[in-house]
């Protein structure tokens, strides 16, 4: 194992391949400092402690994740940007496991205040809502619920968890298209109308 060259870039990018192939949860710092032949007090002088590099596997899957949202929805809108977006989300999920668990840990305002990436992600969901001309609180009603479930989706599909032989995909599909269908009849909140015309 190469020995010399360590950097937090290093460190994070080795952490975040662990964490896919092993879990997030497999992600220590003894075996990071095993996986690079180092003892675990090389590391320490590059991160602090486990939780930081964890919360910097986070940072890293969430600009991943987001500059591929990004470019998926760039030029849709309503139903395209939708399916666009949520393709996008769940084939991240699927193909790097581990950095998006690390994305769904409790962040500290402090861990994400220089993180584009989790920035983005709010615009980029809350802009795609625009589209179905939904305005505050509706817009972050919605966002919750789009998140919970687009996570709980991949949460099963990843562990197993739909064992009837309907094909995912398409049960997927169909989901989107629900959800397309109600967000374009967003309920009205107390106050009147959320702005959908």
């Amino acid at each position: 194992m190469v020995r010399a060259g360590l950097t937090v870039a290093r460190l994070t990018d080795a952490a975040a391949v662990m964490a896919d192939e092993a879990g997030l949860e497999k992600v220590t710092v003894s075996a990071l400092a095993r996986h690079f032949g180092v003892k675990d007090a090389s590391l320490y002088s590059h991160v602090k402690n486990l939780r930081e590099l964890r919360v910097r596997i986070a940072l890293l899957g969430s600009a991943e994740m987001t500059e591929r949202i990004a470019a998926a929805v760039a030029g849709r809108a309503g139903k395209d940007a939708l399916i666009a977006f949520a393709d996008a989300y769940r084939a991240y999920a699927l193909a790097h496991p581990g950095r998006y668990a690390a994305t769904q840990m409790q962040l500290a305002p402090e861990e994400v205040a220089d993180s584009i990436g989790f920035r983005r992600s709010v615009e980029l969901t809350y802009g795609m809502l625009r589209g179905y001309g939904l305005t505050e609180p509706d817009l972050t009603d919605a966002g919750r619920l789009l998140r919970s479930t687009f996570h709980g989706y991949i949460h099963l599909e990843l562990s197993g968890g739909f064992g009837h032989s309907r094909p995912v995909q398409e049960s997927w599909s169909r989901g989107l298209e629900a959800l397309h269908v109600l967000l374009e009849q967003w309920p009205s909140g107390p106050s009147g109308p959320s702005g959908h015309s």
